[in-house]
């Protein structure tokens, strides 16, 4: 196995918690801009995977070495499932929790089921992989804590929200780090 990874993003975020996960392995996870990958190719699948492959390969078509990307949202139950594979899309940026507290506001507490949903896909050479990775939990009334990103402030798991947990009990429980472990499994066979 190639000890360098690309993931097809420049969000710190991803690839911080991406590092952390695969770290014991002695991978260097490098994001698709260190890599020489200048694109932003265009999300337009219907799902998760779709997504996912299609970053992947645009970065991996460029950079020619292994090359992990991921597509991930938030499903709410009362929203049919919104805003699901357009979660990046649903709001201005930084305004996602906003919108969504608004749009639940008269959803009762026992209708505010979620979920986070994650794939990753993985290219390199002939192969090519996709992982999932689920977190289920509840919207709050409000958003609270300052460790996470995108809809982290208002997914409740438990009495806190992703936001409100350190990086590892992140890690240990949410979609991203579900996806990332299945990950580490299939690289730690190679």
């Amino acid at each position: 196995m190639n000890k360098k990874l690309v993931m097809a993003t420049n969000n710190a975020n991803k690839l911080r918690e991406a590092r952390e996960i695969l770290a014991p392995l002695g991978i260097e996870v490098i994001s698709q801009r260190e890599a020489g990958a200048d694109c932003e190719p265009e999300e337009n699948g219907t799902t998760f995977a779709e997504n996912a492959m299609i970053k992947a390969k645009a970065v991996y078509d460029i950079v020619k070495l292994p090359t992990i990307a991921d597509d991930s949202g938030l499903c709410v139950n009362a929203l049919d499932g919104r805003p699901g594979v357009y979660s990046a899309r649903y709001a201005p940026k930084g305004q996602e929790c906003q919108k969504l507290l608004e749009e639940m506001k008269d959803v009762p507490d026992d209708r505010r089921t979620a979920s986070f949903q994650c794939t990753i896909a993985y290219i390199d050479e002939n192969e090519v992989k996709t992982m999932n990775g689920g977190c289920i939990g509840r919207i709050g009334h409000e958003m609270r804590g300052t460790n996470g990103f995108g809809y982290d402030p208002v997914f409740m798991v438990g009495d806190r929200t992703m936001a409100e947990l350190t990086a590892d009990e992140k890690n240990a429980i949410s979609h991203r780090g579900a996806a990332l472990k299945a990950l580490f499994d299939y690289l730690s066979t190679k």
